[in-house]
């Protein structure tokens, strides 16, 4: 079955949104799309969960999709970040980034007010209706509290501009269903279930890993496209630990953002409520990213 955003398969990462004295960096912004226009990075998806979405301003919101599609150039795919619990903001940023000329749009489940499977339907309608750019819907029901259920995406795919699913339900059961039935491309949601999910139908990643090291995803998502299943596996052996301490040592991006910081890429700060990593966390990550064979640069 030929999936309808396949033009999105591969490596899309997570950017994260570099801050300095409490101000978004976008010097520093501009540095990281270069390095993954460098890197061979397929799209990047900036704020996301990672990019602390949640804690910027609508205004920087705005701003952030539009010094990425601008240093981006066209020289690789954006799929920028919109979603939000009030459809009417939803629709609000999916326009923004439409008119700033972002690729996609990466749309999260509407969070914390838990709406019916009906809800869901009709949120995503809405916006769809407003854009003509492609959408990826993104169920991710450990952050917003509700999942996306299978049935729902069967009928969110008859919407023509609704074309991805981003999956961190971590349930490949799900994902299967959604293969099953529909023609939408499904992307990995989690890091260390994207060969697992590509083995069963799926086409790349959303990616926190691929922060710092976008080429071994590449290696990885390429082996497989490739039918070198085994050199796939290896990959995703070296990267499992690496996935695992990047979301699991405290809430995304604390980690990844602190790890940037320790290879020099990143000032590390975040804001409120996001805390940085305790001492005994960071130096298991600190043990992580030398056992990876990564250069640490800072403290």
């Amino acid at each position: 079955m030929a999936r309808r955003g396949s033009a999105f398969a591969g490596l899309s990462v997570a950017l994260i949104t570099p801050f300095r004295n409490g101000q978004v960096d976008f010097e520093a912004l501009e540095r990281l799309v270069e390095f993954h226009v460098s890197a061979g990075t397929h799209c990047l998806c900036p704020v996301g969960t990672t990019g602390e979405s949640p804690t910027l301003s609508h205004e920087e919101h705005e701003q952030v999709i539009s010094a990425v599609v601008k240093a981006a150039a066209g020289r690789i795919k954006v799929m920028a970040g919109t979603g939000s619990n009030s459809t009417s903001e939803a629709i609000r940023l999916t326009r923004w980034a439409a008119r700033a000329g972002a690729d996609a749009a990466l749309m999260v489940a509407p969070y914390y007010n838990k709406p019916t499977q009906e809800g869901f339907y009709q949120h995503f309608r809405s916006v769809a209706r407003e854009v003509d750019i492609p959408i990826c819907v993104y169920n991710i029901p450990g952050r917003t509290g509700k999942n996306i259920e299978p049935e729902t995406f069967v009928r969110l795919a008859e919407i023509p501009n609704i074309v991805m699913v981003k999956e961190a339900s971590g349930s490949l059961d799900q994902a299967s269903q959604i293969l099953c039935s529909t023609d939408l491309t499904v992307l990995s949601g989690d890091d260390s279930l994207t060969l697992p999910l590509m083995a069963i139908g799926g086409e790349g990643v959303i990616s926190v890993v691929g922060n710092l090291v976008p080429q071994d995803m590449l290696a990885m998502i390429g082996a497989f496209q490739a039918g070198k299943t085994d050199e796939a596996a290896a990959w995703h052996r070296k990267l499992f630990p690496l996935c695992r301490d990047l979301l699991g040592l405290a809430s995304n991006p604390i980690p990844v953002k602190a790890a940037m910081q320790m290879l020099g890429r990143d000032t590390g700060e975040l804001r409120l409520p996001l805390t940085p990593l305790g001492q005994a966390e960071r130096n298991r990550l600190r043990q992580t990213l030398a056992a990876y064979g990564l250069t640490i640069e800072t403290d």
